[in-house]
């Protein structure tokens, strides 16, 4: 996390501290005993760890009345004290500014959205201070410090920098969102991809709780997908790992934005589909829903377009699943409006090209409003929150 200044510190940076914290977080409230066994630490270690955390007040301990221990006193179960501390997350889209405000359990308490009429970076950076300031005087009322900012942005995003490289989007190219948001709004930030911040709550409070190895494939505006191999979030040594929106299944194919043709993205994106409705239906489609509605009309040829869509999102998933053999792909995003009008050809799609024992990854839909993605924002900054050094400035 990148931060002008810092009114609070996690008070324990170790690996173990860390652990044990995202441990009783996604699966707690757990016995020391149990959080030893799920994190694979000793006893020793466990206790080590959470007593600083007690004494901070950001791990709580009560006595569980379920246990019937053979000797020596009743069980204790570790929870993390949502009520600690607060964050604040934002998911930046072509249309929208979303902010969520959260416990230190991730959990909405309120949720806020501006429109987007200026895609400019110093006017968004208006609207998230806005919201930020918003939900900063409302958080009053809960009588907890908001600790952190997480902005999600989708496109090529350098987290370890807090730099947008390049965002199709919004048109953005090598922006400091990090560093201009902290002194905008004086909170510590950090910036990442949209899909990669859904994928982090949907492995430490959703569909991917307790998987060591899944992805989250996201359709709509774009094709991205998040990774999780053997329990971490990969972002690769560029940050661009799990691009399969710009996979290219058709070299014939349409041109994509990034320069390449017959992308993934460039077939399954909501402006491929609705491009793709105007040329075979004849009608001024301006828009996903409007496209989506022609298909359920019967117009000729609307559900063609779809299909050759699912197809592609099909192909784009078996690839993951080729390369990963992830245990689960979770499908989301906005796109899932018209899951009904391809998901027979993704899942044919995907059967036809995975690999051997590759084609048992579960998929499965999982429909999120963009607060989830806000919230996934959030997930980030508290993660930055718990594992970066207590210096004050510097990149988490």
């Amino acid at each position: 996390m990148r931060s002008t200044s810092r009114a609070e510190t996690f008070p324990a940076h170790t690996p173990a501290a860390s652990q044990i914290f995202t441990t009783v977080l996604s699966h707690g409230p757990l016995t020391r005993l149990e959080a030893a066994r799920r994190a694979g630490l000793s006893a020793a270690a466990v206790t080590k760890a959470v007593r600083p955390l007690l004494a901070a007040g950001y791990l709580a301990e009560d006595a569980d009345g379920d246990a019937r221990p053979a000797l020596g006193r009743p069980a204790n179960l570790v929870r993390v004290d949502g009520g600690r501390a607060l964050f604040i997350g934002v998911k930046v889209t072509g249309d929208e500014v979303i902010a969520v405000l959260t416990d230190l359990c991730c959990r909405i308490r309120l949720a806020r959205r501006l429109p987007v009429t200026d895609h400019g970076a110093k006017a968004v950076l208006t609207s998230v201070a806005e919201l930020t300031h918003e939900l900063r005087t409302e958080a009053e009322d809960f009588g907890a410090p908001v600790l952190g900012l997480g902005i999600a942005v989708s496109g090529d995003v350098d987290r370890a920098q807090g730099t947008v490289r390049y965002s199709p989007f919004l048109d953005w190219r090598d922006v400091a969102l990090a560093d201009l948001a902290a002194m905008t709004t004086g909170l510590p930030v950090v910036v990442d991809n949209d899909v990669r911040a859904l994928t982090v709550a949907e492995q430490w409070f959703g569909a991917g709780v307790g998987l060591s190895d899944f992805a989250v494939v996201t359709v709509g505006a774009g094709i991205g997908c998040g990774l999780v191999i053997h329990g971490r979030l990969v972002a690769g040594a560029h940050g661009v790992a799990g691009e399969i929106g710009h996979v290219a299944i058709d070299p014939a194919g349409p041109l994509c934005h990034c320069g390449n043709r017959g992308c993934v993205e460039a077939i399954a994106g909501d402006a491929a589909i609705v491009t793709r409705m105007r040329e075979v239906t004849g009608r001024q489609v301006t828009d996903a829903a409007q496209a989506v509605a022609l298909a359920h009309e019967g117009v000729p040829g609307a559900r063609e377009v779809y299909a050759s869509a699912g197809e592609a999102i099909g192909r784009g998933i078996a690839t993951v699943a080729n390369l990963f053999g992830p245990e689960r792909v979770i499908i989301s995003g906005e796109g899932l409006a018209a899951y009904d009008l391809f998901a027979e050809q993704i899942l044919d799609s995907f059967a036809a090209a995975a690999f051997g024992s590759a084609a048992r990854c579960d998929v499965q839909t999982r429909p999120l409003p963009f607060e989830e993605w806000a919230r996934g924002a959030a997930a980030t900054a508290i993660q930055s929150f718990i594992t970066s050094s207590p210096t004050p400035t510097g990149k988490g």
